[in-house]
């Protein structure tokens, strides 16, 4: 059984409670609305609510003309919904349109127009979509240590690729599935969509980290899948490939940091800095794998830009790596 359903429930009651204690005929009908206005997150449930109301009353006034002027015969009501439906779309209440008709329906249903009924029919809506708004507000499921779980999985699933990738780069002959990018682009998407809905639960000053992360982590995972075929290029041992390596090795401790050290990022200005000290490749199959190496480390360096825009950085800890690394410089 879904939250959802539970929140639904308790408004159903809350609301037909409150009709029946108020007088008002056709409590049901209160629970029927509240029904309508439980939503999954507090501004959604803000927004949709409100749509439902004013499309309501709109049609409302709309219902009352024609049956004024037409009566009540089954005719009307398609006649009703030709005017009122794209009244109610162009004046922005879409989404209330199946609630305004809900109650409109009611009001054909006891063919009479007073303003007893528009009353009514009012305070209906007023106590359904009031009550489904009160249970929405109350209480929402946490969704921080969702958030942070998935969070530690993805940096264990790209520590885990970069793993595999220097692993490659050493043993071009190396076979890997490629399972772990299915598994890390599923698992962007469904935390992506959990940090939306936690933004929506907030009203004032929403946090929107949890949802910077996801597409952070999107967009890396798109300069990867760039990184792995260019790594397909390189299919015999080099040096050059080793060094890589290295920095890949690197990263997959640094991914599941949550600042940005910067100890790649220098490692990489210092190998590409020994990389124009190195002699010219000898043979064109030579030429081809350095070349596809250098853009490698091109993509390595925008992937390291996007973690450096969206984490916070560490300048201590990647200058003791900077003092470490001028003592024994790459060879």
């Amino acid at each position: 059984m879904g939250f959802r359903v539970i929140k639904t429930a308790v408004a159903t009651l809350m609301a037909i409670f409150i009709a029946d204690f108020a007088g008002v005929a056709g409590a049901n009908s209160a629970g029927l609305l509240a029904i309508l206005g439980v939503d999954v997150t507090r501004k959604r449930s803000l927004a949709s609510i409100s749509a439902r109301f004013f499309a309501s009353i709109l049609g409302l006034l709309l219902a009352f003309g024609v049956f004024y002027f037409l009566g009540f015969h089954i005719w009307v009501l398609a006649f009703y919904i030709l005017i009122a439906f794209p009244l109610i779309a162009r004046a922005g209440f879409k989404e209330g349109i199946v609630t305004s008709s809900v109650v409109v329906f009611r009001v054909f249903g006891g063919a009479e127009i007073s303003w007893h009924v528009l009353l009514t029919q009012v305070e209906l809506l007023i106590i359904g979509l009031g009550s489904a708004m009160v249970v929405n507000f109350l209480y929402m499921p946490k969704t921080e240590d969702k958030l942070l779980d998935t969070r530690r999985d993805v940096d264990a699933l790209f520590s885990r690729i970069f793993q595999e990738i220097a692993a490659s780069l050493r043993d071009p002959y190396r076979l890997w599935d490629g399972k772990e990018l299915t598994d890390v682009a599923r698992m962007i998407d469904e935390g992506y969509v959990l940090a939306k809905r936690a933004a929506e639960n907030q009203m004032i000053s929403p946090n929107e980290a949890w949802t910077a992360y996801f597409i952070m982590r999107k967009e890396q995972l798109s300069r990867i899948e760039g990184m792995l075929e260019l790594i397909s290029q390189v299919y015999q041992r080099i040096p050059q490939g080793e060094f890589v390596a290295v920095l890949f090795d690197r990263l997959s401790v640094d991914v599941n940091q949550e600042e940005y050290t910067g100890i790649t990022e220098q490692m990489l200005a210092e190998l590409e800095e020994e990389f124009k000290k190195m002699e010219m490749p000898s043979t064109r199959e030579e030429f081809e794998m350095r070349s596809a190496i250098l853009q490698l480390c091109r993509e390595l360096s925008l992937y390291l830009a996007v973690s450096k825009k969206n984490k916070a950085p560490i300048p201590r800890m990647a200058a003791n790596r900077v003092r470490k690394r001028n003592q024994a410089p790459i060879k």
